[in-house]
């Protein structure tokens, strides 16, 4: 059986930045061990699934290496991309039926399309004895000054050049799991014109650092939009790839926006 894949960089204005994601569309869906496959084989955060349903909707399923996952923006957004330019041009907008419930994301005329995601609202996370020192000490720097939690563990760090300085994820899986979670983002409030920058972490899932996590701006956006006063803000995730985000506070939805970049074209034998 022959498969068509693309692998698109999201929040990226040109290849080799923000977040890769391949995409294979199907005619019906595979068996999920064969699409896990799939997912490990191609070793990217995720691999994208897509059914179409009927004009402008279809069913979208997000694999990262090790297992299928709940909620996944970039490559929501790379999908996105595919379906406008190269599936179905004609479409102003498209919605995805999920785990997470149905996205939707318009196309915009500068390349910058908007989607709009379920917010994750966190609240503080009463950690176990000298846990925020063990995080500081697997990731190479200070302990974050704050701890909370929401659908991942969020870190607030008092300077971005804290999180800048990070130097891995360490054994922060470990970690973790002492508390029966597998995601971490770190953030502090931006410098020079950003409101916010993070980084996010999950080894546990085959991701040791995310290069842009769309999921993890659905517990930022909020978090950042409260503490700052401000609906939409600017933030950018400081990992070594890098990416931009425009985030916008919508109460129960989180917009974000962002450009993608096609990297490849190509076909699978499976």
């Amino acid at each position: 059986m022959t498969l068509r894949m693309w692998q698109v960089d999201a929040f990226a204005s040109k290849p080799f930045e923000g977040n890769p994601a391949a995409i294979v569309p199907l005619e019906n869906w595979l068996d999920a061990g064969l699409m896990q496959r799939i997912a490990n084989e191609n070793n990217l955060a995720e691999t994208a699934f897509l059914v179409r349903k009927s004009p402008g909707q279809y069913v979208l399923r997000w694999f990262t290496p090790e297992s299928e996952v709940d909620l996944c923006g970039h490559a929501t957004l790379a999908t996105a991309w595919l379906v406008f330019e190269e599936l179905d041009s004609e479409l102003k907008s498209v919605s995805f039926e999920t785990r997470s419930g149905t996205l939707t994301v318009e196309r915009a005329r500068d390349g910058r399309n908007t989607m709009s995601l379920p917010s994750d609202v966190v609240a503080p996370f009463e950690a176990p004895h000298d846990f925020a020192n063990a995080v500081g000490i697997a990731f190479g720097v200070e302990a974050p000054s704050e701890l909370h939690k929401g659908r991942y563990l969020l870190g607030v760090w008092d300077d971005a050049a804290s999180v800048r300085a990070i130097k891995g994820p360490g054994d922060i899986a470990g970690l973790l799991r002492s508390v029966n979670q597998w995601g971490f983002i770190a953030t502090a409030k931006g410098d020079g014109d950003l409101d916010f920058v993070s980084r996010f972490f999950a080894p546990d899932k085959g991701v040791p650092e995310d290069p842009v996590t769309g999921s993890a701006h659905c517990a930022l956006t909020p978090f950042w939009a409260k503490r700052l006063g401000k609906k939409t803000l600017r933030a950018r995730q400081v990992s070594p790839r890098g990416g931009d985000l425009v985030c916008t506070d919508a109460g129960q939805q989180t917009i974000l926006a962002g450009p993608c970049a096609l990297y490849m074209r190509a076909e699978i034998d499976v």
